[in-house]
């Protein structure tokens, strides 16, 4: 039997961008880091959070995206807070000027 990590219950939401080669005057690799940090920004803005992660491609792994925002809020309601908070669409420009493809799921764990 394997032994599973408990994963924090609540509403996941999972966000998947797929970056430009180069866009606001950087490279992708620049832009991966940045976004990685302006989202990392916003890991704390509204209670209800529950896990906040954001990770990148590692080259030599399987990775069909370049970055990825994993995380589970306690409610709606608190992910709505998160999405309409001004910290989180300060932010949103950046993200949309970087961007060639954006995945996205919201489910219930």
């Amino acid at each position: 039997m394997i032994n599973m990590k408990s994963e924090p219950k609540g509403l996941r939401h999972i966000v998947m961008w797929t970056l430009k080669d180069e866009a606001e005057g950087q490279t992708k690799e620049q832009n991966m880091q940045k976004a990685r940090d302006v989202l990392m920004s916003c890991s704390s803005l509204v209670p209800g959070i529950e896990h906040f992660e954001v990770g990148l491609k590692t080259d030599g792994l399987d990775c069909t995206c370049d970055v990825i925002l994993n995380s589970v809020f306690k409610d709606e309601a608190a992910l709505s807070a998160y999405q309409n908070h001004p910290d989180h669409m300060a932010i949103k420009p950046f993200i949309k000027a970087i961007v060639a493809q954006r995945q996205c799921m919201d489910f219930w764990n």
